[in-house]
């Protein structure tokens, strides 16, 4: 769909871009400008000009973009007009949350299965997704599952990404606070909440030096 190759940077912005032109949309906004849209994702327009360029012409000069048009171009980019299946590894405090939220607000994407070694979880359901014990996961068919969530503690991290390796997953969102050595046709998206608090702890305090020097 994309013209050329589309930088790692553009396609992470691409879910916030689709999110907005949702909420525009809803609203009633037709077209925006380039410049106004990217005072509402917070930036600047040259970059969501640059980003837009790889897919081809999607704005008019003097018109800007048509947000229906645009909302549902990023829908098909995104693999948002078909329903995206991930499975969840960790039934813990995490883990549940992320199962009581299921994508509520994405009717894209939803938590089909958990697994989890706790036998009192085994045989469960939490808000309707049901969890599988983890001697089940390697055994299991998921060719036709996009990911699955890692939310299990980082000492069994490695040991659950290959057994859902091994049931056909390639795509993985690792919670738990560590690497993974996976194969290079496995992709991974890590969310340590430590680590992005530490960078924004760092970043408010070198703002404040800076301004006060």
């Amino acid at each position: 769909m994309a013209s050329q190759t589309v930088p790692q940077a553009t396609a992470e912005r691409l879910p916030l871009y689709y999110r907005t032109l949702q909420q525009l949309v809803a609203n009633g906004k037709t077209r925006i400008s380039s410049s106004k849209f990217g005072e509402l994702v917070q930036i600047d327009s040259t970059t969501i000009r640059k980003d837009f360029s790889y897919f081809g012409a999607l704005g008019r000069k003097g018109y800007g973009y048509d947000t229906q048009y645009l909302m549902d171009f990023l829908k098909k980019t995104l693999y948002q007009d078909e329903l995206n299946r991930v499975i969840l590894i960790g039934v813990g405090h995490l883990g549940t949350a992320l199962l009581n939220h299921n994508f509520l607000k994405n009717n894209n994407t939803q938590i089909v299965r958990a697994y989890d070694v706790d036998p009192k979880k085994i045989g469960t359901k939490v808000s309707g997704t049901k969890v599988f014990a983890m001697d089940e996961l390697a055994a299991n068919d998921h060719h036709e599952i996009v990911a699955a969530i890692l939310t299990v503690p980082a000492a069994h991290a490695q040991e659950a990404a290959e057994k859902a390796l091994a049931s056909g997953i390639r795509g993985f969102l690792n919670f738990s606070p560590t690497t993974l050595n996976l194969p290079e046709n496995a992709y991974v998206r890590h969310v340590d909440m430590t680590v992005e608090l530490q960078a924004l702890i760092y970043f408010l305090n070198h703002s404040m030096e800076t301004k006060n020097s």
